[in-house]
């Protein structure tokens, strides 16, 4: 057999097997699967709105600052001859309380003089008053009825009794001037104080201008506190001294937890901070050194130091009120409406710290969706914990072999 009919043999084999294989690949049956879909409903957790009158609390900070301060000055030189035991750092007086005593030896003498000054011209008009009967009694004796106003008010020594009347006066301020420097040297406490500082002592030598010491109010002190402006319309502040301002319960980041002082509203001051632009507002605390408490329970405020305030606004009444987690952006609440989410514009009067309060766009009893959901948008299908709904659509064909 040569090599020709070798290789047609060959061919035929080779394009034999080519026809077997594609028959065998084009009769073998097939199987086909279309998959299932299923459409579950959002599981979501839920709370009910909640409509009514509230009191909503405004957060704010501020700084604790005392209603009377001084610094205590002499209003005459001289040298310290006694202070008090009391007038010491720390320290508590009573209003008219003595604090120092300047040395009075060259006060005393002075009114001393003063007073003789006064005895004098005193004895000096009293001797003019004689003068003046002798000398209306020369006058009608010599019956000088033609005279004028000036001439007969100089025969009578009436300038001379003006003169006099003067100098009584004058020795009479010079006393009362004298008695009032010699009080000056005793120093006392202007009102109930607390002393913060004190700069001299027994021996000193002190003048006008001298600073002797720091007294600060110890019956009120005053927290200066921030607040924004618009909301300056839900506080109270009093109209007469027999009313008291909203509410204010004052808080310290070092007191013991759920210790608290309480406070009123008492002024709002004119001017904005020239930091934060906010409005201030002053908390008058009565009793501020916690001395009359007998319970031992209630904490001295600090000058100076920082402190966290709740103030109680006015009543907002037919609101609904909302925790303030619940409100998303742009102002709107989900809400599960008969199993679909609706996305509600709100309108919204106030905000607090834990709450929104909400006039319009929400209605008692609606379900307020609280779950943060990952698909957002109007209609998508919801569902509670227990309420049976799945909102399930399920389209599955089983797979079929066709031959």
């Amino acid at each position: 057999m040569n090599t020709k009919k070798i290789l047609i043999i060959c061919l035929g084999i080779l394009l034999l097997a080519v026809v077997v294989t594609y028959l065998i690949f084009s009769t073998e049956p097939t199987a086909s699967s279309e998959g299932a879909t299923k459409q579950t409903a959002m599981l979501v957790n839920v709370v009910e709105a909640e409509e009514g009158d509230f009191r909503p609390v405004i957060e704010a900070t501020g700084m604790v600052q005392p209603v009377e301060d001084v610094m205590l000055s002499p209003q005459v030189s001289g040298q310290v001859i006694r202070r008090s035991p009391e007038f010491i750092p720390g320290g508590f007086v009573q209003k008219g309380a003595v604090l120092l005593q300047i040395d009075p030896s060259d006060f005393r003498n002075t009114l001393e003089l003063r007073k003789s000054d006064l005895l004098q011209a005193k004895t000096d008009l009293n001797m003019e008053m004689g003068r003046q009967e002798v000398a209306e009694q020369d006058l009608e004796l010599a019956g000088l009825d033609s005279l004028s106003e000036n001439q007969r008010s100089l025969v009578l020594r009436r300038p001379q009794l003006d003169a006099i009347k003067a100098r009584v006066k004058a020795a009479e301020a010079a006393v009362a001037q004298a008695e009032l420097l010699l009080s000056r040297t005793t120093i006392r406490a202007p009102f109930d104080a607390h002393i913060l500082s004190q700069n001299v002592t027994v021996g000193s030598q002190v003048a006008p201008g001298d600073e002797l010491g720091r007294l600060v109010g110890s019956e009120q002190y005053w927290i200066t506190l921030t607040v924004p402006v618009d909301k300056l319309q839900w506080l109270s502040f009093p109209k007469s001294d027999d009313e008291t301002g909203s509410t204010v319960e004052i808080r310290n980041s070092g007191w013991p937890s759920g210790v608290s002082r309480t406070g009123y509203l008492d002024k709002q001051v004119g001017a904005l901070d020239d930091q934060t632009r906010l409005a201030r507002v002053l908390v008058r605390i009565n009793d501020p050194l916690a001395r009359q408490d007998t319970t031992d329970t209630e904490r001295e405020l600090i000058i100076g130091g920082f402190v966290e305030a709740e103030v109680q606004a006015r009543e907002i009444e037919n609101v609904v009120r909302l925790d303030r987690d619940y409100l998303r952006t742009n102002q709107t609440v989900w809400v599960n409406e008969d199993g679909e989410l609706s996305i509600r514009k709100v309108d919204i009067i106030l905000t607090d710290a834990q709450y929104v309060y909400i006039s319009d766009g929400l209605q008692q009893g609606e379900k307020v969706v609280t779950t943060n959901l990952s698909v957002v948008s109007e209609g998508v299908k919801l569902r509670t914990e227990g309420s049976g709904n799945t909102s399930e659509n399920t389209n599955e064909e089983e797979p079929n072999t066709e031959e």
